[in-house]
């Protein structure tokens, strides 16, 4: 008996992506991997402006290869009647929707919920801005270091007397926009089950961002224990920290747990640490760390990586991004792929998300602007979808 291919995930939905630039892209394409059918509506004279990012690959942008792999895209103007048209043709079988326009915009188009939502009342329609739907600040400009800034995050992120540090990780956009709206999305499919009708989500950025502050929030909110710079066990308060070696690089050290701790102070030959480390008090925490600085000061990396190696206690080298490309753990976990170009591979970041029953699929990199255009008028006019 052949082999049959694994049914991935999502291959039931279908899915319209109005989005640009990296928030509804990326998590529209973590959909894709697991198998959604994701088509990606453009303006036909104004591209997204992650296809002109660089660096680039060839003439491609890396960025748009990457967060709109295995989607299609489709050039549409939507100043015009029938692209409107073909909107609500489309929504009848691609019946989720997300779209990162500020607010109004899709309503000046004739495309929001309300009016899309009496074509198909199965619409799942999922908007994602910076401020949401209801917001005094709903038509201000953001960008990922905005919501960082106003949730309270780059403040408490930031060292003693220093100016916060712009994140390499678009952490508002990523792990804000991007995996949020995707868990909405997700629990709106698993509603219209039951309830055969679909839902707006109002995803806002700085929303995500702010509740990200798990332990810093729930301490504020909770306990009336206000976030500061370098004052908490997790931002610079404690000896959880990084710390220079000889040679200028880096370790992060995290052995916060007794046990941990303890097999860290006996391995650097001091025992007596231990108790000192354990104290919560922010003297207590600042002599370790200044003990600790003068150690690491006395050896190069690889030094201290060998001498850790064996050691289960939460000490790990400050790799480059390189390093981390050729990190055993990434290796192992498959976590580079290469995908289908029009000139060979490319290689791109993995899925994460791993399952036992099926694996993610990685059909092309992000397509030429309007490169289905062809595939969508041959859908449209074909029988099956009069």
């Amino acid at each position: 008996m052949p082999e049959t291919a694994p049914i991935l995930p999502l291959q039931s939905l279908k899915i319209l992506d109005f989005s640009t630039l990296l928030p509804g892209p990326y998590g529209s394409m973590l959909l894709a991997d697991l198998g959604a059918e994701v088509l990606h509506i453009e303006s036909p004279d104004r591209p997204d402006l992650a296809r002109i990012m660089p660096p680039f690959t060839g003439e491609v942008s890396a960025l748009h290869a990457y967060i709109n792999r295995n989607k299609k895209s489709v050039t549409l103007d939507l100043k015009l009647p029938d692209a409107i048209k073909t909107i609500k043709q489309l929504i009848m079988d691609y019946d989720i929707l997300i779209e990162q326009f500020r607010p109004g915009v899709m309503a000046r188009l004739g495309l929001d919920y309300e009016q899309l939502t009496m074509v198909n009342p199965q619409l799942i329609y999922c908007s994602i801005t910076g401020y949401g739907q209801s917001s005094p600040y709903q038509q201000r400009a953001g960008h990922d270091i905005n919501y960082l800034a106003l949730a309270g995050i780059a403040d408490a992120s930031r060292r003693k007397d220093q100016p916060p540090t712009p994140a390499s990780v678009q952490i508002a956009d990523v792990a804000g926009g991007s995996l949020h709206s995707i868990i909405g999305i997700l629990a709106a499919v698993v509603a219209r089950q039951t309830t055969g009708l679909g839902q707006h989500i109002d995803i806002s950025m700085a929303d995500c961002a702010f509740a990200l502050n798990a332990l810093a929030g729930s301490g504020f909110l909770g306990a009336g224990i206000e976030p500061k710079p370098e004052q908490q066990v997790l931002n610079g308060g404690s000896f959880y920290d990084y710390y220079q070696t000889r040679d200028g690089r880096f370790l992060a050290l995290g052995c916060l747990e007794p046990k941990f701790l303890q097999s860290f102070c006996q391995l650097i030959d001091k025992p007596e640490l231990m108790s000192l480390a354990s104290n919560p008090q922010p003297a207590a925490q600042q002599q370790v760390k200044a003990m600790l600085t003068g150690l690491f000061l006395t050896e190069d990396l690889a030094y201290w990586q060998q001498r850790f190696a064996a050691a289960d206690i939460c000490i790990d080298p400050v790799l480059t991004y390189a390093e981390a490309c050729e990190h055993p753990h990434f290796v192992s976990r498959q976590m580079i792929v290469d995908v289908g170009a029009d000139q060979g591979k490319q290689r791109q970041i993995a899925c994460p998300i791993k399952f036992s029953n099926a694996k993610a699929h990685y059909q092309h990199i992000g397509r030429t602007l309007g490169a289905d255009n062809q595939w969508l008028t041959d859908r449209l006019n074909s029988p099956t979808h009069e």
